[in-house]
């Protein structure tokens, strides 16, 4: 198992009455890139800023390497740190941009040169160190940012929304870059966002926060396929939510009404009858066909119907009035439903998470 680089614990941050960060202890490995997601409030960013030294703790203790860092300023922790922003000074060549932590550190200029070159190198920008940033595209500014952050070879790499700025396209390709650099060099990167695709694409594991609470760490997989609360559900991924009541449960499976004459069956721990629960599963884990399916599946009206290339996503009524999404494949072969049609629409007990 890798060792542990920094440790928080209990971190408590308060301003006046209001709760930004409630008692968060969290440990980051060497090497880990680790995702904080959460949506606007949660927390996040305070935690990066507590961590680099912006901010201090109203309690709770900051290790690095075992040191705790509370009083130590964000200069002598040995942090490198992107902004959404790229923080690049205008006036200065991307060479100078980029060495600029270094000079501040009174490395020798031979020394500067080549560390300079060398951070250029990483992130696939030979050439442009004599450019301004204002002749760069969104996604070379960036990298500039990545080099100055990196160029101090420190052991811990923050990054704050650093691709938010860059559209769809530039984005995913950043993400891929991003992944393969932090492979490459070994070092160990907290990344914050609110992109619950871009946590999926880049993290080793992701902590999932809101209101200032810690609500669920695991590896992507883990979180995607057995979310912890249901805010972790529905804010990792696209879900859908029933309410119902336990009718039954035996051998692990719940039968759970949720409308009159229509009931679900969920893997689940054991559920006493009228035990109310919140049921939730994934678009793509429901078919979809032609009615008559069987006796496993619910008669539905098709509602709604987007047609993507590669998918087709459906919203669908079932008894009751409840609406539903359905997400499935498209090879050529499927057939398309349209709206107003009716369908079935079917599950495995295995695929339903039961909130209780």
């Amino acid at each position: 198992m890798s060792r542990v680089l920094v440790t928080l614990a209990n971190v408590h941050k308060a301003y006046g009455r209001v709760v930004a960060l409630n008692d968060l202890s969290l440990d980051i490995a060497e090497g880990e890139f680790l995702t904080i997601l959460g949506p606007s409030g949660s927390g996040k960013t305070t935690t990066l800023m507590l961590i680099a030294g912006f901010e201090r703790p109203t309690r709770g203790e900051i290790f690095i390497r075992g040191e705790s860092v509370v009083a130590r300023p964000p200069e002598k922790r040995d942090i490198g740190m992107v902004f959404q922003s790229y923080a690049l000074f205008p006036h200065m060549t991307v060479f100078d941009n980029v060495a600029f932590p270094l000079r501040a550190r009174r490395l020798a200029a031979r020394a500067v040169a080549g560390r300079v070159s060398e951070a250029l190198a990483v992130v696939r920008l030979p050439g442009l160190q004599d450019r301004y940033p204002r002749q760069l595209s969104g996604g070379q500014q960036q990298r500039v940012a990545l080099a100055r952050s990196l160029v101090y070879r420190p052991s811990l790499l923050l990054m704050d929304e650093p691709l938010g700025a860059l559209d769809r396209k530039l984005r995913e390709e950043m993400q891929s870059e991003l992944k393969t650099i932090q492979r490459e060099l070994g070092v160990t990167t907290l990344y914050v966002t609110h992109d619950q695709q871009e946590a999926l694409a880049l993290s080793d594991r992701i902590a999932v926060m809101n209101a200032g609470d810690l609500v669920q760490v695991g590896s992507p997989l883990e979180l995607y396929e057995r979310p912890a609360a249901d805010f972790v559900a529905s804010f990792l991924g696209d879900v859908n939510f029933l309410e119902g009541a336990a009718v039954r449960w035996a051998d692990g499976l719940a039968s759970i009404e949720v409308h009159p004459g229509l009931a679900v069956t969920a893997a689940s721990t054991p559920l006493a009858p009228g035990k109310r629960v919140r049921l939730a599963i994934r678009p793509e884990r429901l078919r979809i066909g032609a009615p008559g399916h069987g006796d496993d599946a619910w008669s539905v009206t098709v509602r709604h119907v987007v047609f993507h290339g590669e998918l087709v996503r459906y919203s669908v009524e079932v008894p009751g009035g409840a609406w539903i999404k359905v997400t499935q494949p498209y090879r050529g072969r499927e057939t398309i439903f349209a709206s107003g049609q009716s369908a079935a629409v079917w599950s495995s007990p295995q695929d339903w998470r039961v909130f209780e």
